[in-house]
């Protein structure tokens, strides 16, 4: 099978998480979004921590053996299951409130939420 994306060499990238927030000005965004920047930056350091979480995971059972990957597409896959499985559960909504600075039952955690929209046409 000559698979064009197999050929490739994965390349590892840094990401600068910074501990400071994000100076933002929510006036300035089109959608007017207005939440707080440093709330925005200790989720999206959760965020990236947990998809680091899996990477790791999903690379010690490749190289004990105990999973085999075909191709990227099948890691990405795999990948995205993982995560989706993780973020519907209460412990991974929980890990996410507790990084963000919050301290919630796991029992009070709603999976399903309403979003409320308030939109007029």
């Amino acid at each position: 099978m000559n698979d064009p994306i197999r050929a490739q060499s994965l390349t590892v990238l840094d990401f600068d998480i910074s501990k400071e927030p994000v100076p933002t000005d929510p006036a300035a965004n089109p959608f007017r979004l207005v939440v707080d920047p440093v709330m925005r930056v200790r989720l999206r350091r959760a965020l990236f921590e947990l998809i680091e979480s899996h990477d790791q995971e999903l690379a010690r059972y490749v190289a004990e053996g105990s999973l085999a990957l075909d191709s990227y597409k099948e890691y990405i896959e795999l990948f995205a299951h993982s995560l989706k499985q993780t973020m519907s559960s209460r412990e991974g909504v929980a890990y996410l409130l507790q990084a963000c600075g919050f301290e919630v039952n796991k029992d009070d955690i709603n999976l399903q939420p309403d979003t409320r929209w308030k939109v007029q046409r």
